[in-house]
């Protein structure tokens, strides 16, 4: 299946970029030329994570990255999901977790994270930026405009004809047919689908009147487990339209989202430039880098994005983690490890204003 090969080469891709780098790495410069040679890594052990399946691809290719200049350490992440990543950072099963949301205050607040040392804080890095695409299958149409209020009454289950008036006024001189949607939702509790219905919250309150959430909250439509499970049913469907990480976005029908008097497309700068336009959330630490994104912006940028954090202790009570998990994630910032995320998985890079804040961040981590 196309959609599916497409998650297939990037993770191939980190693979092989693991076998070349930890080659390149063991590898004895000539002698007289040690200008050439790797430097060498006094890092080692198992560092281990899990979580937000969205950034899977990503997470690969940075594990390939950092192996490759640490040949002493092992990388593994569980794509579990966002809440299944947070409760195991949380147990202590994990040092670090991917997560399509951020923990809340209150989470925080209650506590405890059994693999901080009582009392540390934690960190909470926005270090994964990818545009959530509306994605449809209609014979004959490869793209259409559409409106917050448009995209929330067909979710909503309000318009449910693909020749509705609504859609039409968008899209005129485009032939839609005469012909019944079908709106594909997640089935599991996802970050995708938070990020989602945020946006439809916030950028259609009139239409879409239920709060922000990981549980879709209506029984019409059709519900696919995971990411695979939704871009497979508007695949296999006639006249379907979902939502999805945008790397999953090829070979589908694509909606342009209005943003004032554009139509905008998504695009990794255009979800970038929500993420550099929106303020932290108010009340957090130096460490915690929380977002409050701002989904009606006013200029032309791309507002139905997914950030997925990577989640730490300051201070860990399993000291030897330390060092690994700084490293790591200082790898996942660099220009290096996003341009890698950026090629693997069709992410955005960070701003270098996001990458100061996060290593201001990160540099918070004990290592001593």
């Amino acid at each position: 299946m196309k959609i599916s090969r497409i998650a297939q080469l990037g993770a191939v891709a980190a693979v092989a970029a693991l076998t070349l780098t930890a080659c390149a790495a063991n590898e004895t410069a000539p002698a007289g030329d040690s200008s050439d040679a790797p430097a060498e890594s006094s890092l080692s052990g198992e560092l281990v994570g899990s979580g937000a399946s969205s950034q899977e691809v990503a997470v690969q290719a940075w594990s390939a990255g950092f192996q490759g200049a640490n040949p002493d350490v092992t990388v593994s992440y569980d794509p579990s999901g966002s809440g299944a990543g947070r409760d195991s950072f949380q147990a202590g099963a994990v040092a670090f977790a991917g997560s399509d949301r951020a923990f809340t205050a209150d989470e925080i607040a209650e506590g405890p994270f059994d693999g901080c040392v009582e009392g540390s804080g934690i960190i909470e890095l926005p270090s994964y930026i990818s545009p959530i695409a509306v994605i449809f299958n209609l014979e004959g149409v490869d793209e259409l405009n559409m409106d917050a209020a448009t995209i929330a009454g067909i979710f909503a289950g309000t318009i449910t004809n693909w020749n509705d008036p609504a859609i039409a006024a968008l899209n005129e001189g485009v032939e839609l047919p005469d012909q019944q949607i079908t709106p594909v939702h997640r089935a599991d509790d996802s970050g995708t689908t938070e990020n989602f219905t945020d946006y439809l919250f916030q950028a259609a309150p009139d239409v879409w009147t239920y709060e922000p959430d990981g549980v879709w909250p209506l029984s019409s439509g059709e519900a696919a487990q995971g990411t695979s499970g939704v871009v497979a049913a508007v695949e296999g469907g006639v006249g379907t339209i979902g939502y999805a990480d945008a790397s999953r976005a090829e070979g589908f029908g694509q909606v342009s989202v209005q943003v004032g008097e554009e139509f905008v497309a998504f695009s990794p700068e255009a979800a970038a430039a929500v993420v550099d336009a929106s303020p932290r959330e108010e009340g957090r630490t130096d460490g915690d880098l929380a977002i409050a994104l701002d989904r009606t912006p006013d200029e032309a940028a791309y507002p139905i994005v997914l950030v997925s954090y990577m989640i730490a202790c300051e201070e860990y009570a399993d000291a030897a983690q330390a060092p690994l998990v700084k490293g790591f994630l200082e790898y996942v910032i660099s220009p290096e490890g996003q341009d890698a995320a950026a090629e693997a998985a069709g992410s955005a890079p960070v701003s270098d204003t996001q990458r100061e804040s996060m290593q201001a961040a990160i540099d918070l981590i004990v290592t001593e």
